[in-house]
């Protein structure tokens, strides 16, 4: 055995693939390369090779790793259950700890302290809005582009841990917000929805001191000790809570993910929130709208469908908001943001958006709803400011506002 850290991939994980090969027209790096070493039965067999010490940690091996998207898709097809993710985590973290590579410790230093510092986070997110403002982030170029994509950031964001909001009538309980890094200078519009729809549905929300960026990132980037860290302030923050609601679908998979990381309780208790919102419209607390006879082409993000296995949900909260819908990729794959993909692997990912981004073309929608933070600054990086990509839950709560105008007319 050449695995040097407790998080490694097991030979239980990787013997439970049988190579049968179902996963390999499921792969979006296999379908674009038809390289072997670049499908999921490739990689884990390159994982089993070093762990029966044929092979080392070696630059090979982290090219092999590094150019999986980990989009998950491979795990529900797989019959026998194979925890892509799980290993490919751990084997990320292996090389992360084996090899010096050029960037890796200042993309964890990034991924793995920054995010979970508040101050810093809203410190960059200032900069950001001054180079809106100025016109600077038109001259974007390269991964930067994405940033210059972002919704327009206000000059001072708002701060929603520690913050209690009561229902709005009868309370049903009690729920935990996840505020996370980005999600909250970035898209606070979404945090906003969220908290709306949550407090007409009848529940309190709290967003707890003490919580701090999920640590998706780093644990994908193999950066393990530092999103464990992460994870076990969350685990803390979170802990005694029944609910935990996440709105980014990344975070959200990550949050059930915690039983690998010591938080098995709040593994269990997170949902998100398009579960949440489908299940308050199914009690009728939440209205059916009428149609407004607008299309909303649907993008799938890939922790949603695959990791969360989250599919229905978000079409019934636009059904609900009285739009049309048009179903962009039958295949769902991945659109190419994958965490820090776009700095590791920028033409990939630029292939991938590029063609997710003729797929909405296609449909002639210009509405996009899109359940992930990444995948929505990659789907505006690359359609453009003629598009708009908004959450599932914003286009609700958007519809259920007009109503309530109409209402108010009457």
């Amino acid at each position: 055995m050449v695995w040097v850290t407790a998080d490694a991939p097991t030979k239980v994980e990787l013997d439970s693939c049988v190579r049968c090969g179902l996963c390999l027209p499921h792969c979006p790096t296999f379908r674009l390369t038809g390289d072997e070493t670049a499908s999921p039965r490739g990689r884990l067999a390159a994982m089993s090779l070093v762990a029966n010490g044929d092979e080392q940690v070696d630059a090979v091996f982290a090219d092999v790793m590094g150019l999986c998207l980990q989009c998950r898709a491979c795990e529900v097809v797989c019959p026998s259950l194979v925890p892509f993710g799980r290993a490919m985590e751990g084997a990320r973290a292996e090389i992360a700890t084996q090899l010096s590579l050029p960037g890796r410790k200042f993309r964890h230093f990034l991924l793995g302290k920054v995010l979970g510092m508040r101050f810093l986070v809203r410190l960059g997110s200032l900069g950001i809005a001054i180079a809106q403002r100025s016109g600077l982030s038109r001259i974007a170029f390269g991964p930067l582009k994405r940033l210059a994509g972002l919704r327009r950031l206000p000059i001072l964001t708002g701060r929603y841990s520690g913050n209690v909001w009561e229902s709005m009538g009868p309370t049903r309980g009690t729920v935990a917000l996840l505020t996370g890094c980005v999600m909250e200078p970035w898209f606070s519009a979404v945090h906003n929805a969220t908290v709306e729809l949550l407090r007409r549905g009848g529940y309190r929300v709290e967003a707890p001191e003490g919580q701090t960026c999920c640590g998706a990132l780093a644990a994908h980037d193999g950066a393990a000790v530092l999103a464990k860290r992460l994870a076990a302030r969350n685990i803390s923050a979170f802990d005694g809570y029944e609910m935990v609601v996440a709105n980014s679908a990344g975070c959200g998979a990550h949050l059930k993910d915690y039983k690998n990381w010591g938080g098995e309780a709040v593994s269990k208790a997170t949902r998100d929130i398009v579960e949440v919102v489908a299940e308050i419209l199914d009690t009728g607390d939440l209205p059916e709208l009428s149609l407004n006879g607008k299309q909303v082409a649907i993008q799938d993000p890939c922790h949603l469908r695959y990791a969360q296995r989250i599919i229905e949900e978000p079409r019934r909260i636009l059904r609900a908001a009285g739009y049309e819908i048009v179903e962009i990729d039958s295949e769902g794959w991945c659109c190419g943001a994958a965490g820090t993909y776009t700095l590791t692997h920028p033409d990939m990912s630029e292939e991938l958006g590029k063609r997710k981004a003729n797929q909405v073309r296609e449909t002639g929608a210009i509405l996009v709803a899109s359940a992930n933070p990444g995948c929505e600054l990659q789907l505006r990086s690359h359609l453009g400011s003629d598009y708009r990509i908004a959450h599932p839950i914003e286009l609700y709560r958007d519809a259920l506002r007009a109503s309530d105008e109409k209402a108010v007319l009457k």
